[in-house]
């Protein structure tokens, strides 16, 4: 399969994609996010995978809104335990760092670590591994990278701090996505769904007064503005789905109290942290 990961091979989203499917496939490599709905648009690709929320930062709002705008399928998810390690060329010490090089999003994952560094400048870039990678190539001495094991074994770098993330609790929330909807699972345990409402008081509870009814645990709800409608919003919400029929029979009963309703993916639960 040609398989899209966003940043470099050693990169989170490559470990997932290897862990669900194995290394025995292509792997597309896309520095920005916004290039994986396209490929998947344009056939180039089979299947991409996208971070959608971590247990720190929270959900990850741009990628819901790619999901939405390029009418996107889950086809399912995965959860990946995120360790963050200081990494550098081999025979330098954390004092001999002057600057890191990583993504916004490890940056400020690790920023208790490095309020005990004062003399490390910490600089913005778009990949966690390639970073890695560039350490590796130019053979940069003083300047380290924000990665997983993974990137440090690919790259032959040296781990310096292992696990400098605050909260050692992190998590991120993968989804493996393509452009079709004929997925048709006969047993699933989860799915995402995508409403819009009616402007009147009370139409968020009555859909989760539904929900409640038919016993039907939400495990996510997030809100977004609706492009080129101000002051509109659609609601993301992930279900978890005991009962296929029950989810079946609400599903009916929502859709004739909201404006829009639309199934992103229907998949098994893979919450395995």
């Amino acid at each position: 399969m040609k398989i899209a990961i966003q940043g470099t091979i050693g990169s989170f989203h490559y470990e997932v994609a290897k862990n669900l499917y194995g290394k025995n496939h292509q792997f597309v490599e896309c520095m920005d996010f916004n290039e994986i709905p396209i490929l998947l648009q344009q056939n180039k690709i089979d299947i991409g995978i996208m971070a959608i929320e971590n247990t720190i930062a929270g959900a990850i709002l741009p990628n819901y809104a790619l999901i939405d705008e390029y009418n996107l399928h889950i086809l399912g998810e995965y959860y990946l335990p995120i360790e963050h390690h200081l990494m550098a060329l081999p025979k330098q010490d954390v004092v001999d760092i002057k600057e890191v090089w990583s993504h916004p999003m490890a940056l400020l994952q690790c920023r208790k670590y490095f309020r005990t560094q004062a003399h490390i400048k910490l600089v913005e870039e778009k990949d966690t591994a390639e970073m890695a990678k560039i350490i590796q190539q130019k053979k940069l001495k003083g300047i380290a990278a924000i990665a997983g094991y993974e990137a440090a074994k690919i790259y032959g770098l040296k781990i310096m701090a292992e696990s400098i993330q605050t909260n050692k609790i992190n998590a991120t929330r993968f989804v493996v996505l393509d452009a079709n909807h004929n997925q048709n699972l006969d047993s699933f345990t989860k799915s995402s769904i995508r409403f819009t409402l009616h402007h009147k008081a009370g139409s968020l509870v009555d859909v989760l007064q539904i929900l409640k009814s038919y016993k039907l645990n939400m495990s996510k709800i997030q809100s977004l503005p609706v492009i080129d409608k101000p002051w509109e919003y659609a609601f993301f919400v992930d279900v978890l789905v005991g009962d296929v029929n029950l989810y079946k029979q609400a599903l009916q009963e929502i859709a004739e109290l909201v404006t829009e309703l639309k199934i992103l993916g229907e998949y098994k639960n893979n919450k395995n942290i």
